[in-house]
């Protein structure tokens, strides 16, 4: 029989005391128990602390300090993490059910896997459901898939961790989207899990900084697939957006 895979569930949260404890309580609730839970707080005042304090017995590893930002605090997860595998879940985000990461290990008996992926519902502050998130995971998921944007949400893919550079902090918004391209390029074994991973708080960072985050985005994508299919692929991307607007009447 496999060995059951170690999985480093992070948290990344600053003043999030609003939103943290449905996030704690959806990881310490996962029936799959093989899982390493850590929280990187960024020196927050708002009661967080409180709530970190209050679920101490279900998080493997925490630190409260200040920091330049949620990617600077991704890179002291990743540091701390000692999982096979990396999982992100931010404050504000839940794994999708209790039986996630075991239906998620189940797909593969075999330590091989290199990523797994899947689809994401989008959830207000409420944690009611907004609806699907607007782009779908491809059935086949490569690093040159991400030449259309973001199209698979960083809530909804795991990552074996010997794959995983650190983000590069030169980017304040889209680094997500630079460090799954350089994983996706190192990987070998890529499975779809068909499966509904994480519920996403719709809004967040990148949303509420909308032309910077473009501006980073269309840098990092012209590095890696070259200008003028980028620039092709916006008037695409773009396209969409705007048809899922109207029709949905959010983004």
């Amino acid at each position: 029989m496999a060995k059951q895979p170690l999985i480093s569930i992070i948290t990344v949260v600053f003043n999030g005391a609003k939103f943290l404890e449905e996030t704690i309580k959806s990881i310490a609730s996962q029936t799959y128990q093989n899982i390493e839970y850590i929280i990187i707080d960024g020196g927050s005042t708002d009661g967080t602390i409180d709530i970190i304090k209050k679920y101490e017995s279900k998080i493997t590893k925490w630190i409260s300090e200040s920091d330049k930002g949620i990617y600077y605090a991704m890179n002291k997860g990743l540091k701390m993490a000692s999982g096979d595998y990396v999982w992100f879940m931010n404050a504000g985000d839940v794994i999708y059910s209790r039986q996630t990461l075991e239906d998620i290990l189940k797909i593969s008996s075999e330590n091989t896997v290199d990523v797994y992926y899947g689809e994401t519902e989008e959830i207000d502050e409420q944690g009611n459901l907004v609806g699907m998130r607007r782009l779908k995971a491809p059935e086949k998921l490569t690093w040159k898939s991400l030449s259309m944007g973001m199209i698979v949400c960083h809530q909804s893919i795991i990552i074996r961790k010997k794959l995983c550079d650190e983000y590069n902090i030169k980017y304040r918004i889209s680094a997500d989207i630079d460090w799954i391209i350089n994983a996706l390029k190192k990987s070998k074994n890529i499975v779809n899990t068909h499966l509904i991973l994480s519920k996403f708080q719709h809004g967040g960072l990148s949303r509420n900084n909308i032309m910077k985050g473009l501006k980073e985005r269309f840098e990092i994508m012209g590095r890696n697939y070259g200008i003028m299919p980028t620039v092709f692929n916006h008037f695409v991307i773009g396209t969409k957006f705007f048809l899922f607007l109207l029709r949905n009447r959010r983004y």
